[in-house]
Formats: structure tokens, sequence, C-alpha cells
């Protein structure tokens, strides 16, 4: 099965959150809500060293997807 590289998430147990999951390594699920991000990957230490200079860039396009999905829903 291919799924899509994002995904959008919500739960009534956290009404005012979005959640958008990151499907490709590395996998996370960021609450936009507060920008706290859960990694779903384990990382050794020249792995961390690696994700933090590719973290912002994920988070920017987790944000950006969140939006164009919103745009999306917005012109139905």
């Amino acid at each position: 099965m291919e799924i899509p590289k994002f995904l959008l998430g919500d739960n009534t147990d956290f009404p005012t959150a979005v959640f958008v999951v990151h499907t490709d390594f590395p996998r996370f699920i960021i609450n936009l809500e507060n920008d706290e991000v859960e990694w779903l990957e384990e990382f050794d230490q020249q792995d961390e060293d690696e994700l933090k200079n590719e973290t912002e860039n994920l988070i920017k396009e987790a944000s950006a997807f969140y939006d164009r999905e919103v745009t999306r829903y917005e012109k139905d």
C-alpha cells in the first residue's frame, strides 16, 4: 500500500490540537497547536546531529502541508 508523506490527525481528547503525521523517515507526529514533536524512530548520536539540521525543514513542510489541506477543505 502506498501512503502519503503527511497525514492529518485529530482527537476529541485534544479538541484544539491538530496533528500532522510524517510517514517517511524520520517518522514523527507534530502537534501544530504547540509545535511539540514526537519522534517515532530511535536515533543514535550521529543520527541526532543530522536530525537537528533536518528538523526545521520537516516542520516547515508539515506546516505547509496543513495550510494546503485547509485551503482545499475551504474550497469545498
